[in-house]
């Protein structure tokens, strides 16, 4: 009741929440990305199930915040660099999340069909739960990191994590759709994931790289695309009234014509 009370709570749980959602949104767009490799009645299953593990892991890595600390000891040392158990963690997550954009990237090239049988696209589902996991693991120990150093109430980063990914599961639906509608789109998003993929595995070797520029990158980049998508369907719109209008004309010539 105190913190409910308390205005500098609310506003530490506004801002929290606010922070989450940005940091969740490479974590949509990976989610997005493999769960639409699978039968369309299977997408939003996997979608939900993907981000209810993501909220898990975040509420489970909260509630062992002694472990989280002990994480930050180094373990070893490289080249007079220390590793840390969350350096291994990120560099092994960013490795991956480079390798599995890469492949996504290759197969949207080369092309590839979907499986719709039953045991294989049984086996798909499990694989994309799989992959969503451990990159939900590395997205929510630099999540909840970040929140530990942000708010001191466990209670706060608890409900904003929460709140957090109730509005990811809201839009990842839409983000899917929107992703899937537009190859484009989902060429830039690839992008997107190695460019994070080497953000990772440099704050793993402690070389480190404001979020501030990455996800300024970002939202220029799909401001410009947003923009040749509307070009596109000017064009388009152009297209089909010239072809009304000449269509229009011939069929004016043909009644003359007749007349």
């Amino acid at each position: 009741m105190e913190l409910l009370a308390n205005p500098e709570a609310w506003a530490a749980f506004f801002m929290l929440t606010a922070l989450e959602i940005v940091l969740g949104i490479d974590n949509i767009i990976f989610i997005s990305i493999l769960t639409g490799r699978l039968p369309a009645h299977r997408q939003a299953r996997a979608r939900f199930l993907g981000l209810s593990l993501a909220m898990l892991m975040r509420v489970l890595l909260l509630l062992s915040l002694a472990w989280i600390m002990r994480l930050t000891e180094d373990l070893f040392t490289v080249l007079g660099e220390g590793i840390s158990g969350r350096d291994l963690i990120l560099i092994v997550g960013g490795a991956f999340l480079l390798a599995k954009a890469t492949r996504e990237i290759h197969n949207s090239l080369e092309g590839e069909e979907h499986v719709d049988g039953g045991g294989a696209a049984a086996a798909g589902f499990a694989s994309v739960l799989v992959q969503i996991a451990v990159i939900d693991m590395v997205f929510s120990l630099d999540s909840v990191i970040t929140a530990v150093g942000m708010v001191r109430d466990l209670e706060i980063m608890i409900a904003a994590v929460i709140v957090a990914v109730g509005v990811m599961m809201l839009a990842a639906g839409s983000i899917a759709r929107f992703i899937e509608g537009h190859p484009t789109v989902k060429m830039l998003a690839l992008s997107f994931l190695i460019l994070v993929g080497f953000t990772l595995v440099g704050e793993g070797v402690d070389f480190h790289t404001p979020k501030g520029y990455i996800y300024t990158a970002m939202a220029f980049s799909f401001g410009v695309e947003m923009l040749n998508i509307r070009a596109k369907k000017a064009r388009e719109g152009h297209v089909r009234l010239r072809k009304a209008q000449f269509g229009d004309l011939v069929a004016g010539a043909r009644e003359r014509e007749t007349a």
